[in-house]
């Protein structure tokens, strides 16, 4: 296991960005750095930096890393139930994927009825809405318990703010055919069904996650993005669930919840004003959390790197020009 003490000299040396000139187009998501080969290839760059509330916190140490190739083992163990972007992990931090169109909707899969955020199903369903997303909820149910099934609760896809969206408006809006949308729901169902079985594995359950898909040249529903990790999904540790859930207790969170709890006990995440710096004691147990999600799914330890990520980064990235 990685201790605080060896994450701690990585706190000064995050993968804040890169900056390789060349490409055919660059773009900076919140977490990613986005190029475009001449070929035709998709670059993405998995940065240490840190996201929610719609927008970057600062810098977790190692997270990058554990983001990228957590994404890889899950691309790699879901290519039965659909097809991926991946094409190859030339480093821990990169992925070089097919470059596809995708589509403007989040496949959000829910299992339970949890969150903190303004869109998510337990803020809903405590202000007393019991239609979400075009389910309808039972009444009486407690924060954090499952649902008697899993439920598909799409999103528009925004740079800065997704919104909820039935699948009725999602065809009526052109987002994606019926045809379209019932294949994207079967699969979500797949992935997440698949998901939950191999996090159960590594003694977490996974709650809930949102997937993201394109289609190809010839018109094949591809897998996109990222899928499983600590940023796109929420886990909680196993064995200690349902004694907390009695109590009334938070679950032990292994995924960006844990951020995002400490930020609202601490303010208003969307009253406009400047959140809180996360202090280095904070974001060493944020990176632990990142790395031991990695290792309890895959059974692997997480490698720590040496020298300079960004030079390494950018390095690789020059290959590609």
């Amino acid at each position: 296991m990685i201790t605080v003490e060896q994450i701690q000299p990585y706190l000064s040396h995050c993968l804040d960005g890169t900056s390789v000139e060349g490409f055919q187009s660059f773009y900076k998501g919140k977490v990613r750095d986005n190029y475009l080969t001449k070929d035709g290839k998709r670059i993405l760059v998995t940065t240490d930096r840190q996201s929610a509330f719609d927008q970057v916190l600062g810098m977790i140490p190692l997270k990058g890393q554990a983001l990228n190739q957590l994404s890889a083992w899950w691309f790699e163990r879901t290519r039965d139930i659909v097809n991926n972007h991946l094409l190859d992990v030339p480093d821990p931090n990169m992925m070089v994927c097919r470059n596809v169109e995708p589509f403007r909707i989040e496949m959000v899969i829910r299992g339970y009825l949890s969150g903190s955020t303004s869109t998510s199903a337990w803020k809903a369903y405590e202000n007393g809405e019991r239609t979400y997303c075009g389910h309808t909820l039972p009444e009486g149910m407690k924060k954090n318990e499952a649902f008697p099934q899993p439920l598909i609760t799409p999103t528009t896809k925004s740079d800065e703010h997704d919104e909820k969206i039935s699948a009725e408006e999602i065809v009526r809006l052109g987002l994606a055919t019926a045809e379209e949308w019932e294949q994207l729901e079967k699969i979500t169902f797949a992935l997440f069904a698949r998901g939950q079985e191999l996090a159960k594995k590594g003694g977490l359950i996974l709650v809930d996650t949102k997937y993201e898909f394109g289609k190809d040249e010839q018109g094949n529903i591809i897998l996109i993005d990222e899928i499983h990790t600590s940023d796109s999904s929420r886990f909680w540790k196993a064995d200690i669930y349902e004694s907390r859930l009695a109590a009334g207790q938070e679950p032990e969170n292994f995924d960006k919840e844990f951020l995002r709890l400490w930020y609202t006990e601490r303010c208003d995440p969307y009253s406009g004003e400047p959140l809180p710096e996360m202090p280095d004691e904070f974001r060493i147990e944020v990176a632990l959390r990142y790395i031991e999600t990695y290792e309890r799914i895959t059974g692997q330890s997480y490698v720590l790197p040496e020298g300079e990520v960004k030079e390494r980064v950018e390095e690789v990235l020059k290959r590609y020009l």
